[in-house]
């Protein structure tokens, strides 16, 4: 049997057919379809999406937000769910390059479907074409090839019959999940075919829980067995794979300690007795002395991005291994590690089993008990430091995680403030940390707020984002109004780009061109400019005021669930009252040769760290 649709009325119907089942619960998989309509896709993407409202429709304003709104959707419901994205061709897709970039490197699944030139080319060149005199064969959505896990043109109405299934292949996939690219030319978007009904029956993509080989399982249990100083790295994979309770058991049962990546915050409590905060960059002190003198590391779900590694400076003892326990094997080898391509929870309740009656001594134990202490004085201290007017963003931090509830989730994404979350804020639910940090894509915090509130709607859900990040794409916030979909939203104002103007200063460029002022005498250095984030959060529907003390804040804060639409607060903050980076380092090469005599200084001690940095063989 068949029936004759358009290509897009097919890749509609195919799309709302499509499941995914992990330990016996089966789900949906597209939850709808973000998009802004176009000429490259209105009649016909744009005519399916309204011929058949069953698949919802959101409008969105701008096409790199839907992408990061997807993104967050798919992050939280662990990659089990996601939401479509579709936009016209030209600037309409490639606004979008910046959210497949972010997906794929995030490892998180969302499909992409923007209009295309005419297949036929005789109309060539169209509105929004960009031409090559190389080649007709090429348009602007050839750059999301590689950005994308899965890319492909489709050039005939029937192609879609085998590039559906290979896109679910990768969406629903472990390991190489990331952004799918179906680049649907607008002429053939329209065209008519006989698609075989079978295309379009209900079908079930099972996410397996792939176990390792027996072999190098027992040889991780051997190296772990004779480990003295041994520690967890735990990853985004430990929650991808919803292992963190797995996790907590064999932490508490041989006592290893666990440091925590920016994904993977939240694979323990903070309260639990192995959890040593953050590690790496922005990691705290105790993680990254343990991380130092560790003679074993298992990482689990994590690609020990330079952050997480200090850039490679991390392990110092001159013998440590590695194990390795990833679904990807491209991470799973990283740092010549004993790998183990697993799924996480499948691998960790199997290693468990292997090491049963191993405990590290008490010695190790006590000083990680030390270590956690003296943490938790040093963020009750930041969280109540007295700063200001105007206060710290430290407090500003502890002020949200206090209110907050137990399974309340805080969106963050670029700036100072990720690194200050990955220090200070105390995860008490594996989803109540969600930062995109991969990418670290700014202007991503209020859109991806849209996606975690829209894929878990009963938990409250706060944005902080600082203003230089809110200036580039705060949007969204209209998406929410229009929606119903309650955002609660923290600006936090330091007058520019203080992350990278610390950064600078600490480079011995004097935070050069990151402070928003006036041009004064041919130069950045006139008044502070003044920007009214309350008035610009009223205009696009959002309940705005501002916070001046911390007081204030402390009361828009705890008012902000019981406002019936988005609620944004505005607070500044003191720019040069920073959160201190513990036992760490990052590679942020210096100009070799230089007329400043602060360069000179910072290139000398470059020069001295970088020596730290290691190969893993």
């Amino acid at each position: 049997m068949t029936r004759r649709l358009t290509m897009a009325q097919a890749a509609i119907e195919f799309l709302k057919n499509q499941y995914v089942e992990r330990d016996g619960e089966t789900q949906r998989f597209f939850d709808g379809c973000f998009g802004i309509f176009g000429h490259g896709n209105v009649a016909g993407l744009g005519q399916a999406l309204h011929q058949d409202q069953s698949f919802p429709y959101y409008l969105c304003r701008n096409e790199q937000a839907m992408a990061h709104t997807a993104a967050a959707y798919a992050k939280m419901t662990n990659r089990k769910r996601t939401l479509v994205c579709t936009t016209s061709i030209g600037p309409g897709a490639t606004n979008m390059l910046t959210g497949a970039a972010a997906a794929t490197i995030n490892r998180v699944p969302v499909l992409l479907l923007p209009g295309d030139i005419f297949a036929r080319r005789n109309v060539a060149p169209v509105l929004q074409q960009l031409e090559s005199p190389s080649s007709q064969d090429i348009s602007v959505n050839d750059c999301f090839k590689p950005v994308s896990r899965y890319w492909d043109r489709m050039q005939r109405a029937e192609q879609i019959v085998t590039a559906l299934p290979e896109a679910m292949r990768v969406l629903t996939s472990p390991a190489d999940t990331g952004a799918v690219t179906l680049s649907m030319p607008q002429d053939v978007q329209t065209e008519a075919f006989d698609y075989p009904a079978a295309l379009f029956e209900k079908r079930v993509w099972r996410i397996p829980r792939p176990r390792g080989d027996a072999a190098s399982l027992a040889a991780a249990a051997g190296l772990v067995r004779a480990a003295k100083k041994p520690l967890i790295v735990a990853g985004g994979g430990v929650i991808y794979s919803e292992a963190t309770a797995t996790l907590a058991a064999f932490a508490a049962a041989t006592g290893i300690p666990v440091a925590e990546t920016t994904a993977g915050k939240g694979s323990l409590r903070y309260d639990h007795p192995q959890a040593v905060g953050g590690m790496g960059v922005t990691g705290a002190p105790g993680a990254n002395i343990l991380a130092r003198e560790a003679d074993l590391v298992i990482g689990i779900g994590t690609r020990y991005s330079d952050f997480t590694s200090a850039s490679k400076t991390a392990f110092q003892n001159p013998n440590v291994r590695f194990v390795n326990i990833n679904a990807a094997e491209f991470d799973a080898f990283k740092h010549a590690a004993l790998p183990l391509t697993a799924d996480a929870k499948a691998a960790l309740t199997e290693l468990a089993e292997a090491v049963r009656g191993y405990r590290t001594d008490a010695a190790y134990g006590e000083r990680i008990a030390r270590y956690r202490a003296a943490w938790e004085a040093e963020v009750e201290r930041i969280y109540n430091l007295g700063h200001g007017p105007p206060i710290s963003q430290g407090e500003v931090i502890g002020v949200v995680n206090t209110l907050s509830g137990e399974r309340d989730v805080v969106v963050n994404a670029a700036g100072s403030m990720p690194g200050d979350l990955h220090k200070l804020w105390r995860a008490r639910d594996p989803k109540s940390f969600h930062l995109e940090y991969g990418y670290s894509t700014m202007g991503y915090e209020v859109a991806g707020g849209l996606g975690v509130k829209m894929a878990d709607p009963e938990r409250e859900v706060y944005v902080l984002v600082g203003d230089g990040s809110y200036l580039m794409l705060a949007q969204e916030i209209a998406t929410s109004v229009q929606e119903g979909v309650k955002l609660n939203i923290v600006v936090v104002d330091n007058q520019g780009f203080a992350s990278i103007g610390a950064l600078s200063e600490a480079c011995g460029s004097a935070g050069y061109g990151t402070e928003y002022r006036f041009r004064r005498n041919g130069s950045l250095s006139g008044a502070k400019i003044p920007v009214d984030f309350v008035e610009n959060a009223r205009s696009l529907g959002a309940h705005a005021v501002r916070a001046t003390t911390r007081a204030e804040l402390e009361d828009a804060v705890r008012a902000m669930p019981g406002h019936d639409r988005t609620s944004v607060v505005v607070v500044a903050v003191d720019r040069d009252r920073r959160v201190g980076g513990y036992e760490s380092w990052w590679d942020v090469p210096i100009a070799e040769v230089s007329a400043v005599e602060a360069v000179r200084a910072a290139r000398k001690d470059w020069e001295s760290a970088v020596k730290r940095e290691r190969y893993y063989l």
